[in-house]
């Protein structure tokens, strides 16, 4: 019997949820035996190889490429999970949501204590991901059926998700693992 496909992604965030994803430790040794990991950096595989059980998205968007990961993640995975602040509600990444994005444009490459930009020219090279006018938490881009929050969540709090999602059942934490106070 072929194994349950998990890919995971990290869109505008900081890397910290797959750090949590990592830090399941010794479990992960469990979790390889009964699932593959698919596209993610985990396994640095790009591109996905079949259709997925779970998509983890870390991240909200603030890039047309951020969007496109999203909706290539949407078409390839049965379910999809928000996992972190920045997925969930746009997070630090959104804060930028307060200024305009010429603003934002004009602080990072002309106006910046740090920036040495003589041309005063801001990059306009293909290979930069175009920024959307905001940052948007993953569900006002696609369907997301479960929402793991957290600055990142806990490693124990994605184990015990993940774990439901694969024995069908429907996610259920107990407070210890979802309390921010």
């Amino acid at each position: 019997m072929e194994k349950p496909r998990i890919a995971t992604a990290t869109l505008a965030g900081c890397f910290g949820c797959h750090m949590s994803i990592l830090d399941i430790d010794e479990r992960i040794l469990e979790l390889v035996k009964v699932v593959d990991f698919d596209k993610s950096p985990i396994d640095d595989i790009k591109t996905f190889s079949k259709r997925c059980l779970v998509g983890l998205i870390e991240g909200g968007c603030s890039t047309e490429e951020n969007v496109h990961v999203l909706k290539e993640f949407r078409k390839h995975c049965d379910v999809l999970v928000s996992v972190g602040a920045c997925a969930c509600t746009g997070g630090i990444p959104a804060l930028r949501n307060h200024v305009t994005l010429e603003e934002c444009l004009n602080e990072a490459y002309r106006n910046g204590p740090t920036v040495y930009n003589p041309d005063n020219v801001i990059p306009r090279d293909k290979e930069i991901p175009l920024c959307l006018d905001k940052v948007y938490p993953a569900h006002h881009v696609v369907k997301i059926d479960y929402f793991l929050p957290g600055c990142p969540p806990s490693a124990d709090t994605i184990w015990t998700g993940l774990v439901a999602l694969l024995e069908g059942k429907p996610l259920s934490f107990p407070y210890e693992l979802i309390k921010y106070d």
